[in-house]
């Protein structure tokens, strides 16, 4: 049992969390392995995030403070909390690649229960988590887009290419 002391020293701990990030996860982590968890941390650590098991009643009472209307008591599972600084989708790819190669190599399940944007102050449901999670990095889309834009050009250079190369008959 937390003595009062340490309770609010959590939820000061949790209020600067929420402060410093555009977007929250949340997770079911019951019966997923340390080990496992300490992979997720260190795939988070490259996109700035950072995951924390929370007392949910706590938590509650720290997004409260920071103006969130938000109530994470709705959540029976174990919760845990992954603290995104800035966009949701690198943080939301390595979770969800986490939980895929999780539920394959252990047979564990690390459920996502859903996000939350603090910057428009919305819920993210788990349907739209997952879509967000399954897209290219912003390098691939970028590069999706150039070679789309560059493929007619490419395609005009090869036939002017071809027609210089070929033969003109003589003509009479």
């Amino acid at each position: 049992m937390l003595t009062k002391q340490q309770k609010k020293e959590e939820v000061s701990a949790d209020r600067t969390l929420i402060a410093g990030s555009a977007n929250l996860i949340f997770a079911d982590f019951t019966g997923v392995p340390t080990l496992a968890i300490h992979k997720l941390k260190t795939a988070l650590k490259a996109s700035g995030a950072k995951y924390r098991v929370i007392r949910k009643r706590l938590f509650a009472v720290a997004l409260k403070e920071q103006g969130i209307e938000f109530d994470p008591l709705q959540f029976s599972a174990q919760f845990g909390v992954v603290f995104v600084p800035s966009e949701l989708g690198p943080a939301a790819s390595a979770v969800y690649k986490f939980s895929k190669e999780l539920l394959k190599d252990a047979k564990k399940e690390f459920k996502v229960l859903g996000a939350y944007d603090t910057v428009s102050r919305a819920f993210v449901p788990v349907a739209q988590f997952n879509v967000i999670a399954q897209l290219p990095s912003r390098e691939v889309l970028l590069g999706q887009v150039v070679g789309t834009m560059i493929a007619p050009l490419k395609a005009f250079m090869n036939i002017v290419d071809q027609l210089a190369k070929r033969e003109v008959a003589p003509q009479n």
